[in-house]
C-alpha cells in the first residue's frame, strides 16, 4: 500500500523544528568548544606564569649573590639587609613555583632538586657572610666559598633551564590544542549556522509553496463564489421572467375562459328565472376571477411595468392588508417617478418577502414601510413591532451570513446581485428589514439593454 505523501505544512514544521535543533546543537557545541578553548588559554597563561616564576628564583638568587658580595666588600648593614630580603624572596619564589607546578609530576622532581641546589648555596651565603663577620679580611677563605659555590650556580642554571624547556614544549603543546580547539569551534559554528540556513530556507519555499496553494484554492472559491452568484442572479432573472409569463398566461388564457363562462351564465340567468344553485355559480365565477387577476398580479404586477414601483406598492399593501389584517403604513416620495426595472422588481420582491415574513412569524398588529431616494442610492425600510428575531439567528445571519428562512437568502441574493446592501436589525419590539439599492448609470444602461 503506497504511503501518503507529507502535507507541505508538515515538511515545513519538520524544516523549521529541524533548523532550531541545528542551531541549538551549534550552540551547545559552541559552548563547550568555548569552554575547553579557555581551558586551553588557562592552561597557556599558566605555562607563562610557571616561566615568570622561575625567572623570580633566578633575579632572586642574584640578588642574593650580589648583596653577599657587596657585604663582603664594603661590609656595610644595608648591604647585609638587602642579602637576608633576597634570600626571603628565593624562598617565597621557590614555593610558589612548587605550587605552579604541583599537577606534572616531572616539574615537581625539578623543583624538588632546585630547592637542595638554592638551599645549598643559601648555606654557602651565609658561610661567607658569618666569614666577613668574623674574620673580614680572609680573602682566601671568601675565594675557597666562591669556588665551592660556582658548581652549585651551574647546576642551579641546567636546573632552571631544563624547567624552562620543559615549560616551552607545554607551552608549544597547548598553544597547538587551542588553536585546534578554536579552528573546530569555528568550524562547527559554521556547519551549523549553513545548515540551519539551509533549512530556514527550505521551510520558506516550503511555506511558499503552501501559500501559494492556499492563494490558488481561495482564488477558486472567489471564482466558485462568483459563479455561484451569477447563478443566482440568473436563477432569480429567469423566475421574475417566468412569474411575468405566468401572470400573462393567467390573465390571457384562464382569466379569460372563467369572464367568457360567467358571461354565459349571466346570459342563462337573464333568460331563465335564476334559482340559488345557479346565483350560487356565478357568485363562485365571480370569486375565481377575482383570485386568479390577484394571483396574476401577485405574480408579476402589470403596474410595476405600466406605472412604476410607488403605484404597485400600494395596490399590493392594500391588498395585503385586506388578505391579513395587518395594518400598514407606507411612507413613499411624492413624485417619486419611475426607478431602473432591475431596481424597481427587486424592491418590489423585497417589499413582498418582508411583509410576508411579518404575516408568518412576527405577530405583528402592524408595520410600516418608507422608501428614500438619494442621488446615489434608494433605502427601503419594513418594520414589524412583534416579537422580533432571536439573537443568535440575527448574530449567524450578521457575522456569518447564516441564513435562518429561504426568504431572507433570496432577498440577500438579489439585493447582492445588484450591488447592495441588506441589512436586519432587531428593535424594540419587532424588527427592520432595510435594503440600499445604487442608482448607478451603468445598471441603468444595463436594464435599457435588457428591455
Amino acid at each position: 500500500m503506497a504511503q501518503l505523501a507529507m502535507p507541505a505544512r508538515n515538511k515545513a514544521q519538520v524544516a523549521f523544528a529541524t533548523a532550531v535543533m541545528l542551531l541549538c546543537l551549534s550552540g551547545l557545541a559552541t559552548y563547550i568548544s568555548i569552554g575547553r578553548l579557555t581551558k586551553s588559554e588557562n592552561w597557556v597563561v599558566h605555562t607563562y606564569e610557571v616561566q615568570a616564576a622561575l625567572g623570580d628564583v633566578d633575579s632572586a638568587a642574584l640578588d642574593a649573590e650580589r648583596d653577599r658580595a657587596g657585604y663582603v666588600i664594603t661590609g656595610r648593614a644595608d648591604e647585609l639587609n638587602g642579602f637576608e630580603a633576597a634570600i626571603a624572596k628565593i624562598y617565597q619564589a621557590l614555593r610558589h613555583l612548587r605550587e605552579l607546578t604541583k599537577d606534572n609530576t616531572e616539574q615537581q622532581q625539578n623543583c624538588t632538586r632546585l630547592e637542595e641546589i638554592m638551599a645549598r648555596r643559601i648555606a654557602l651565603f651565609r658561610d661567607s657572610v658569618e666569614l666577613k663577620k668574623t674574620n673580614p679580611q680572609d680573602q682566601q677563605g671568601q675565594t675557597r666559598v666562591s669556588a665551592r659555590a660556582l658548581p652549585l650556580v651551574s647546576e642551579a642554571s641546567s636546573t632552571l633551564q631544563e624547567m624552562r624547556d620543559g615549560e616551552e614544549k607545554l607551552l608549544i603543546a597547548r598553544a597547538k590544542a587551542s588553536k585546534r580547539l578554536f579552528t573546530l569551534a569555528v568550524v562547527v559554528l559554521m556547519v551549523a549556522f549553513i545548515l540551519a540556513l539551509v533549512m530556514f530556507s527550505v521551510h520558506y519555499r516550503l511555506l511558499a509553496t503552501e501559500l501559494d496553494a492556499r492563494e490558488q484554492a481561495e482564488d477558486n472559491l472567489r471564482d466558485s463564489e462568483r459563479s455561484l452568484r451569477s447563478l443566482t442572479g440568473r436563477l432569480l432573472q429567469l423566475q421574475d421572467e417566468e412569474r411575468r409569463r405566468f401572470s400573462r398566461e393567467l390573465h390571457d388564457s384562464l382569466g379569460q375562459y372563467l369572464a367568457g363562462v360567467k358571461m354565459n351564465l349571466d346570459m342563462f340567468s337573464n333568460s331563465r328565472p335564476a334559482d340559488a344553485l345557479l346565483a350560487e355559480a356565478i357568485e363562485l365565477l365571480d370569486q375565481s376571477i377575482a383570485e386568479t387577476r390577484t394571483i396574476s398580479h401577485l405574480l408579476h404586477p402589470p403596474l410595476l411595468d405600466e406605472a412604476g414601483f410607488s403605484s404597485a406598492a400600494k395596490w399590493y399593501l392594500e391588498g395585503f392588508a385586506q388578505r391579513s389584517g395587518i395594518q400598514v403604513k407606507i411612507d413613499l416620495p411624492e413624485n417619486l417617478g419611475r426607478l431602473p426595472k432591475a431596481i424597481e422588481l427587486g424592491l418590489f420582491r423585497v417589499l413582498q418577502e418582508s411583509l410576508t415574513n411579518i404575516h408568518r412569524h412576527s405577530g405583528s398588529p402592524r408595520a410600516e414601510v418608507s422608501l428614500k431616494v438619494f442621488p446615489e442610492k434608494v433605502v427601503l425600510e419594513v418594520r414589524d413591532f412583534g416579537k422580533g428575531i432571536p439573537p443568535r439567528f440575527l448574530d449567524s445571519f450578521q457575522t456569518k451570513g447564516i441564513s435562518f428562512g429561504v426568504g431572507l437568502a433570496g432577498m440577500r441574493e438579489r439585493v447582492r446581485e445588484l450591488g447592495g446592501h441588506l441589512e436586519v436589525q432587531a428593535k424594540s419590539p419587532g424588527a427592520v428589514v432595510s435594503v440600499a439599492l445604487p442608482l448607478k448609470e451603468k445598471l441603468q444602461a444595463k436594464n435599457a439593454a435588457a428591455d
